[in-house]
């Protein structure tokens, strides 16, 4: 799915730029337009664009998404931030103040206060910056400008900190920017990088980002600010779909966001077993004494029989699903020495379900206790998505649309990464578990 971000300079009103905005997003094939100064505020219609429905702002700050997606829900937490719900992603495009350090110092605290209010959701913020994140991001008749002051920064750098966000448009250490603005200001040339898009971190790299400069260097140029294209692994819900989306399992009593016109059923992937599973039985081989483990939930447990080894084994174990017919409800009590989480993540459809999933099982561990999880890897999906042709959804495939299973590889490093939403950390008091062919990781909660 590609989004453009892009400041159109109050232009959209003009007969001819709107048509040369239109060429170009019909040849890129633009699904969502997250616009800052779209047209002058004192035009109350928002200018119509062929192929595209208005979703929601104004003169300041807009959206639009093809015609052929569902409408988002788009909302203005503040008059320089607009949020848009995408599926499981939260778009918060900004236009941050033109004119003083200190007024954008404290629009990038109140940033971060929104990032944290997303509870871990994956997050991109995009849109026109008004600063220069570096020094080289920002020139001024060749020289360091000093328009951007040290203060705005520092507070850039604590945004993308505490929210574990990348700066998808910096050129990792070189040192002429990709500078999306460019203009001549009392007869000296004036280039910024100001133009950003900030994704959560464990997006990055299945996220394709460009900054298009044709826009307003080219001959069908339309504004003066360059544009950003993203290509999200997003799917997004169709516009009026035939059938009403069927809610995933539902681990932290939140509805999730729709994501795709198809129900996603992660139960119909759990496998029957009369036996324990290899991940279990690595558990009860490795981690019980090292660790002290008497007390473990298998969270995500299926039809149980890996609960029936831990308990064999002498713990005291339980078992949860959000799967009502594998018969696991939700257990009343929490505290657990040990939660394992075995082949779960990979088969729910979105990064948002799995933060969330994660979540959940560490409400049930005890500070200082620990949460193993264990997932396909990236490359036996790959091997199997090319086998089966199972069909792309969000970033992982359908492995089988009729029955609506999903399946993503995830590696070790990646549920990390989701799991720092979830206040959990790689441990250190016990090496991995001898597995082989599935990617796994032994995560801690820090202690109180």
């Amino acid at each position: 799915m590609l989004l453009a971000s892009i400041n159109l300079n109050k232009r959209l009103g003009a007969d001819g730029a709107r048509a040369r905005f239109g060429a170009w997003l019909r040849g890129h094939d633009v699904a969502v337009i997250v616009a800052q100064e779209p047209y002058k505020p004192a035009e109350r219609r928002p200018p119509l664009l062929p192929g595209y429905v208005f979703a929601g702002g104004d003169g300041h700050l807009a959206t639009w998404v093809r015609e052929d997606i569902a409408t988002p829900a788009v909302s203005a937490p503040t008059g320089w931030a607009q949020r848009v719900e995408l599926g499981w992603l939260t778009v918060l495009q900004v236009h941050l103040d033109a004119y003083t350090s200190a007024a954008r110092t404290t629009q990038l605290g109140e940033l971060a206060a929104l990032a944290a209010a997303e509870g871990g959701r994956p997050l991109l913020i995009c849109g026109d910056f008004n600063l220069a994140p570096r020094p080289q991001d920002g020139l001024y008749d060749g020289e360091v400008s000093s328009f951007t002051a040290d203060t705005e920064r520092k507070a850039l750098q604590h945004l993308l900190q505490t929210a574990w966000l990348v700066d998808t448009t910096d050129t990792d250490g070189e040192v002429e920017a990709q500078f999306t603005f460019e203009r001549f200001f009392n007869g000296k040339f004036s280039r910024f990088r100001c133009d950003l898009a900030l994704l959560s971190d464990h997006l990055a790299a299945n996220t394709q980002v460009a900054a298009r400069h044709e826009v307003r260097t080219g001959p069908e140029a339309f504004t003066d600010h360059s544009a950003l294209l993203l290509g999200l692994p997003l799917t997004l819900e169709a516009a009026e779909p035939d059938d009403v989306l069927f809610a995933i399992g539902d681990l932290t009593g939140m509805q999730p966001a729709a994501a795709g016109s198809r129900p996603c059923q992660p139960h119909k992937t759990a496998m029957s077993r009369q036996s324990p599973s290899p991940a279990a039985r690595a558990v009860t081989g490795n981690l019980i004494g090292p660790l002290g483990i008497r007390t473990v939930l298998d969270h995500g447990c299926g039809r149980g029989a890996d609960v029936a080894h831990y308990r064999a084994f002498g713990l005291e174990a339980d078992g949860y699903d959000p799967h009502e017919g594998f018969g696991w409800p939700r257990p009343e009590r929490d505290g657990y020495d040990l939660v394992t989480q075995m082949f779960v993540l990979n088969v729910l459809p979105d990064p948002w379900a799995r933060i969330r999933a994660l979540q959940d099982a560490a409400a049930f561990v005890r500070p200082g206790g620990h949460v193993v999880v264990v997932t396909r890897s990236p490359e036996e999906i790959t091997k199997a998505a090319a086998g089966g042709s199972w069909t792309a959804h969000h970033d992982g495939y359908w492995s089988s649309e009729g029955k609506g299973t999903f399946q993503r590889g995830i590696s070790a490093a990646e549920t990390a990464a989701l799991a720092r939403h979830a206040s959990l950390t790689p441990g250190t008091a016990a090496a991995g578990l001898p597995l082989h062919g599935v990617s796994h990781i032994v995560l801690a909660k820090p202690e109180l």
